[in-house]
């Protein structure tokens, strides 16, 4: 995560990192939440071995074996778990779950959050984070948005840490359908593999810029976007290309 402030102003229709890189009169603001949304839920991603996945799918949220006791990362952007998960190919991250949670959640994780380094434009003194980060059950990185291929670009995906009264809440509350993605994301990867882009491009998720409350961005440092149309609620994505 940089230590860098956030300099940007929201550009409306900027292009978003499911399309060729774009150029610098086009980028996003440096922070801002862009995820697949609708008036009500969002989708985060997550991968996992299949021990994990399997029960989770069958149960439409996260249990045993995984391990509430543990801090867990939920991620927004699907291209940013791909390159965390190398498409599904990592150990113990061979299965990608689409996890569909409610806003009112994910605003309540970032409202309750603490950022995990120290930016001076968000808090009143060093000593102050410090307090807010004891104090925090959710720990949000902003790390460099990633290409198809996991090049880092020149903006931010937001990461966002959940751990003590944050996993609770995310497992019994906020979660309202699981998928596994797998299947799917082996189909992008064999296309990504054989040069295949546009067969790529065309199945990645719609992830626009998520409005936030005010005072909710402003934990974050997130940029708000110039309003809009919420888009229409699509099914878990990505499609294959075979679809």
């Amino acid at each position: 995560m940089s230590n860098s402030p956030v300099p940007n102003s929201p550009v409306p229709n900027a292009p978003v990192p499911n399309s060729p890189v774009p150029t610098p009169g086009q980028l996003p603001p440096r922070w801002q939440v862009r995820a697949d949304f609708d008036e009500q839920t969002l989708v985060v991603y997550q991968a996992y071995p299949l021990r994990i996945a399997r029960p989770a799918v069958s149960a439409q949220t996260l249990v045993a074996p995984f391990k509430r006791d543990r801090m867990t990362w939920i991620k927004p952007s699907f291209l940013w778990m791909m390159y965390r998960s190398g498409w599904a190919s990592k150990p113990d991250q061979e299965r990608v779950l689409g996890i569909r949670i409610s806003r009112g959640g994910f605003e309540w994780a970032l409202e309750h959050s603490a950022l995990s380094h120290y930016v001076p434009e968000l808090y009143a003194n060093y000593e102050a984070w410090e307090a807010q980060k004891a104090s925090s059950p959710v720990r949000i990185q902003w790390d460099p948005e990633r290409t198809i291929h996991g090049d880092p670009l020149p903006y931010r995906a937001i990461q966002v840490g959940l751990s003590g009264e944050a996993v609770r809440r995310y497992v019994t509350e906020w979660i309202t359908e699981v998928r596994d993605l797998t299947e799917v994301v082996m189909d992008l990867r064999e296309h990504l593999r054989a040069g295949q882009l546009d067969d790529v491009f065309q199945c990645l998720p719609q992830e626009l810029p998520l409005p936030l409350p005010s005072a909710v961005a402003a934990v974050v440092g997130a940029e708000n976007p110039i309003c809009g149309a919420v888009p229409e609620r699509s099914p878990l994505r990505p499609r294959s290309p075979s679809d």
